[in-house]
């Protein structure tokens, strides 16, 4: 390869014609560009979109700006998107900037990647061996991401560093995918990513489409658009090129012909030059483009064409092999071709490529269809000859497009599915759906001989073997179908995957079919798909599944059915039919050997355990699980286990460990780049410190996590769900509202799991009683027991069933709340048999929903108060201790006698509520304390009761009209039973709203029950 690079080097350095050696116009974006590497390199990472048609400029303006970075000691990496026919290779613009990073600073790159080589290694294989991770983990792509902006943002950390990405609209899915996450990610370093397209290939269908839109949204990313030259700039680059004063006519001639492409500027002088005149050129710009070709010697131009077809890049070696010339021969023409600025050395390379890409395809467009076949096929026999011809990661990519473009099934369907084996093993899984799409097409094509002599080993992981003979049986095309599925599922594209499925079925199905163990796989991953696009729930999938392997033996695919069948009823049904299942799948794991499907039916069971009653065992499960998969290096799988382990902490009020134990999983899945896991443990960590009374924290976790790129949608729910929580307790009820309308959106209504409706109706509780609704607080504790409260859901049901009490006690005494009270309280009562505390903190929710009920119907007791008060005492729960403390404090006012210990109670009582926020507990302590003149600073005394002004300032004819107003009296009523004028009763009662501080009449009748402000006195 050293001589192929010497030539290479000295054909770089041949003099080029046409190209303007002064850079024209373009000053403002030049200067946007030189303000972005200034900002970089003060610690400020930059991102800057250059779009502009084909041959604008872009490339011209780009590298005037790398110019003037190199100056200033950037470290430059460059990489282009590749195209290959119609194909891109996945990752390969960064796996280009990245092997040049590694070239320029080795030592930094390899102290950065320091113990994720292998996972790197996916992007850049000289890295080493790729992890052998499972394909099927569902966060293998956004983990990849995660270490990818991690390792920029460390080698940018004491340098400036220039990455820039060319033709983003040949740029593949999996490309597309990580620049989006890295420009929404990347959050320090001195770094400018500068990525450009072709605007003019950006139709409304292509891909890049909606990313533009994306980013067009994100206000750190600046678009900058390439104008055409104007005249004046045309005349400019004519003299630049000419060296000399153009003629006028020449001038007007050219810049109306190009109409201000600086390209087409420049073919157009190449054209004139030839002796061609301006006017007598076609109107085709293929034409057009052709004219520097066709000037060219015989094998130059034989050259170009076997460049134009190799792909974006060919290297010297490859072009060689299949030019057939001599070297003499092949560098005279590639002299030629350089001279005449039609190809380019790659720099930092032994290749070449065209110098504009317009040129290529024009030159490609150009060939006949068996000329191009033919090409392919001299480019696949070429480098199946020699595979050290091109890069390793680049390999099984070009082979199968060259042998798919040489129409040869028979040798093309090997290539394209060794090359979808390489695309998976490198997370790209939009790459690998497309060459198993394109293995579908070709299937029938190729001869029955060589479908035969495939292997499912060797091609297909996804269906999990099944005791065929791995050396015997062949692939079949539903193996295709199978990888497909899950290539389209873990790429993104669920309703691919959706139709892939129903292919399956639908052959499974057949007259011929008799394959129930592969068509129970299919159904179960059906289920999976119609929950998670929110089609349904997944049950009815699941359960012709498990009727199909039933009566079958042991196999991996009982497993994953099982597994499907335990994880539905953990989350929405935790009772002993998913324990079964859950205990089954181990069974049935253990028995074929299938340890990663074993680890997680354990994960699920342990989770269950827990949920049953059986506590230790099932921490103890779990843990287990935890410790194996992290040994065995199925990382996700333990992220998974910290995900159980701290939700099942929470649900036994073990909120402290559970935040110890999220901490340690959000430190994990961010070591492994597990995004999505990351997601998962910071929504059970927000859940636990709210619990905690550490609100800022969990606010500051909840709002971090809507933000953060490739979370799924699941944990953005519950990130909403805990904002509007918060809010309620805060007494935001319009952001409340807004947060849970943002988790009702995300979570559907076709799969109703109760640890999201529970909570979403508990908060639609709160929201009503605080604006008086009680109506409608009714109305969602009712929908809320018919839709029942599955065994393990009492976390989620204790909280509900209290807040619905205590809203029936707060409105005691108001007329509207009156008709119907007993049938709420009633199911309030079917609810709380219906719901077990088995743990210390549910068992203190059952005393306090029993003393809200008593409330509720005017027999509340200071005593079962204390008791109520006791039982929180111990437990972390510092907003529900000090709702308690409240309670305590007003029944020992109304019972009277110990005003010392009752003020002791509500000062700490509003200590908290000060200390978290709780505005209404806050208030409501307040007015209690006013009502009862009891001071809640240590240093003032309480002012004594004036006559005639007993509470609230309220004249003793005010409380008059309150009586009445709490009894539901119009104004007219008030008026005739005080022998007063409606007017004179209309100025009492809005005295009365003022002083009070509330809104409304019902507001202040509810008020006046609650502080026992008719009562004689406290």
């Amino acid at each position: 390869m050293g001589d192929d690079a010497d030539a290479c080097a000295m054909l770089g350095a041949v003099e080029t014609r046409s190209v303007s050696p002064v850079f024209v116009g373009r000053a403002g974006e030049l200067t946007a560009l030189a303000e972005a590497l200034s900002r970089a390199t003060a610690g400020e990472p930059q991102a800057l979109l250059v779009g502009g048609e084909a041959g604008v400029g872009k490339t011209r303006l780009i590298e005037e700006f790398l110019d003037t970075a190199c100056g200033q000691g950037a470290v430059v990496a460059l990489g282009g998107c590749v195209e290959l026919g119609a194909d891109g290779l996945p990752f390969a613009p960064f796996a280009t900037a990245l092997r040049s990073l590694r070239r320029r600073l080795p030592d930094e790159l390899t102290a950065a990647v320091d113990g994720q080589e292998s996972e790197l290694a996916r992007l850049l294989p000289e890295l080493g061996d790729p992890g052998g991770h499972d394909s099927s983990d569902e966060d293998s792509t956004a983990r990849l991401f995660e270490l990818t902006v991690r390792l920029l943002e460390r080698l940018a950390a004491d340098r400036t560093i220039v990455l820039v990405l060319e033709d983003l609209h040949w740029a593949d899915a999996s490309t597309r995918h990580l620049l989006t996450y890295l420009l929404r990610t990347l959050r320090r370093g001195r770094i400018v990513v500068v990525a450009s397209y072709r605007a003019d290939d950006i139709h409304r269908r292509h891909p890049l489409r909606p990313l533009l839109a994306e980013l067009d949204r994100l206000r750190t990313i600046r678009r900058i658009e390439l104008a055409r030259f104007t005249r004046t700039e045309v005349h400019r680059q004519l003299t630049g090129i000419l060296a000399a004063e153009p003629a006028p006519g020449l001038v007007e001639e050219v810049f109306e012909r190009s109409d201000g492409n600086a390209f087409f500027v420049e073919e157009l002088v190449v054209s004139h030059e030839a002796g061609c005149a301006l006017g007598q050129l076609s109107d085709s710009l293929r034409d057009l483009l052709l004219v520097r070709v066709e000037t060219l010697p015989e094998d130059a131009q034989r050259v170009a064409r076997i460049v134009a077809e190799g792909g974006s890049t060919v290297e010297y070696g490859l072009l060689a092999a299949v030019a057939r010339l001599t070297e003499d021969e092949l560098i005279e023409a590639l002299r030629a071709a350089v001279g005449a600025n039609l190809l380019l050395a790659v720099p930092d390379g032994d290749g070449y490529r065209f110098r504009h890409s317009l040129v290529r395809e024009a030159v490609s467009d150009d060939l006949l269809p068996g000329e191009r076949s033919r090409l392919n096929r001299r480019y696949a026999e070429a480098l199946e000859a020699d595979p050290t011809l091109v890069r390793a990661d680049e390999r099984a990519n070009r082979l199968a497009t060259y042998w798919y473009q040489a129409r040869d099934p028979a040798k093309a369907l090997p290539a394209v599915l060794r090359a979808s084996v390489a695309t998976r093993k490198r997370h790209a899984y939009a790459e690998q759906l497309r060459l198993l799409e394109r293995a579908m097409e070709l299937w029938d094509e190729a001869p029955a001989e060589i479908r035969g002599s495939l292997r499912p080993i060797d091609y297909a992981e996804a269906y999990p073997p099944c005791g065929c003979d791995p050396e015997s049986t062949a692939l079949g095309y539903l193996d295709l179908l199978a990888e497909a599925a899950v290539a389209a599922r873990l790429s993104g594209d669920r309703e691919r995957a959706l139709k892939i499925g129903r292919t399956a079925l639908r052959l499974l199905d057949g007259a011929d079919a008799d394959d129930p163990l592969r068509a129970a796989w299919f159904w179960t991953e059906r289920a999976r798909l119609q929950s998670n696009l929110g089609r349904g729930d997944g049950w009815e999938e699941i359960a012709r599944a498990q009727e199909l392997v039933k009566g079958l033996p042991p196999s991996a695919v009982h497993a994953v059915v099982l597994v499907g069948a335990a994880g539905w009823g953990m989350l929405r049904n935790p009772g002993p039919d998913a324990l079964t299942a859950a205990e089954r799948a181990v069974e049935y794991a253990r028995h074929v050997k299938a340890e990663s499907i074993e680890l997680n039916a354990r994960l699920t069971l342990g989770t269950l355990m827990v949920a049953a009653g059986d506590v230790e065992a099932g921490l103890a499960e779990m843990h287990e699980v935890r410790e194996r998969t992290h040994a065995i290096g199925q990382f996700t799988e333990t992220a998974r286990a910290h995900i159980n382990i701290s939700s099942s902490l929470e649900s036994l009020g073990r909120s402290r460990e559970a935040v110890e134990l999220a901490d340690t999983g959000v430190r994990l899945a961010r070591g492994y780049g597990l995004v999505d896991s990351i997601g998962w443990v910071e929504a059970n960590r927000a859940e636990s410190l709210f619990s905690l009374g550490r609100w800022d924290e969990a606010q500051e976790t909840a709002e971090r996590l809507l933000l953060r790129p490739g979370t799924s949608t699941k944990p953005r729910g519950s990130a909403s769900l805990r904002l509007a929580q918060l809010a309620t307790a805060r007494g935001e009820l319009d952001a409340a509202s807004r947060h849970l309308a943002d988790a009702r959106a995300v979570y559907g209504t076709r799969d109703p799991i109760p640890q999201y409706t529970l909570p979403m109706a508990q908060i639609e509780i709160a929201v009503a009683a605080a604006e008086g609704r009680v109506a409608d607080v009714r109305a969602h504790l009712a929908a809320a027991e018919q839709a029942g409260f599955p065994p393990g859901t009492h976390r989620y049901g204790w909280p509900l069933v209290l807040t619905a009490a205590t809203a029936e006690a707060d409105s005691r005494g108001l007329p509207a709340a009156d008709e119907g009270r007993a049938e709420a309280l009633a199911v309030i009562g079917r609810c709380v048999r219906a719901l077990a505390a088995p743990a210390p903190v549910w068992a203190a929710h059952a005393q306090q929903v029993s003393e809200e009920r008593a409330r509720a119907e005017g027999r509340e007791s200071a005593v079962r108060w204390a008791e109520v008060t006791a039982a929180y005492e111990p437990l972390e729960r510092p907003l529900l201790l000090a709702r308690a403390r409240h309670r305590l404090a007003d029944a020992l006012l109304v019972e009277g006698g110990r005003r010392e210990e009752a003020t002791a109670l509500l000062r700490e009582a509003r200590a908290t509520a000060v200390r978290l926020g709780a505005r209404p507990l806050r208030e409501d302590v307040e007015l209690l304390a006013a009502r009862a003149r009891l001071s809640l600073t240590p240093e003032q005394r309480a002012p004594a009761a004036e006559p005639g002004d007993d509470s609230f300032g309220l004249t003793p004819r005010e409380q008059d009209v309150l009586r009445l107003v709490a009894a539901g009296r119009t104004n007219r009523q008030i008026a005739e039973e005080l022998f007063i004028s409606p007017k004179t009763a209309s100025v009492h009662v809005s005295n009365i709203l003022a002083k009070l501080g509330v809104a409304g009449r019902g507001e202040a009748a509810a008020l006046a029950h609650r502080l026992h402000l008719l009562d004689t006195a406290l």
